[in-house]
């Protein structure tokens, strides 16, 4: 038995719902196309941005090139238009994932205990 607090529940639920709504309007939108959702975000994820500076100065902003034919005709029929460019936030992200110590293995056995 697995206790929540009522405050975790409706947070789950909130993002659980908007989920489920997200993929109902990809579905919808994309109904013209030969794809599933997980096959339509593929092409979308290559969508990225490049970080232009202007040399000898500090100004700089990150450039959105144009995204491939696949990926604009899946923005339109979303009826999203990207911008060119995002302006400078002088923040960094990393993304590089790195684990401190090597992953367990999983107990088969005790998974099985707790799917049921």
């Amino acid at each position: 038995m697995h206790v929540r607090k009522e405050e975790s529940t409706r947070g789950h639920v909130f993002v659980i719902m908007l989920a489920y709504m997200m993929l109902r309007r990809l579905r919808r939108a994309w109904t013209n196309f030969d794809l599933t959702v997980e096959e339509g975000l593929k092409p979308l994820a290559t969508i990225c941005s490049m970080e232009v500076k202007v040399k000898g100065q500090k100004t700089h902003c990150q450039k959105i090139p144009r995204p491939r034919q696949q990926s604009q005709e899946l923005l339109e029929a979303l009826q999203i238009k990207l911008p060119e460019a995002l302006p400078g936030r002088n923040v960094r992200v990393v993304t590089k994932k790195t684990s401190c110590s090597p992953k367990k293995p999983v107990n088969i056995r005790l998974l099985r205990i707790v799917m049921r």
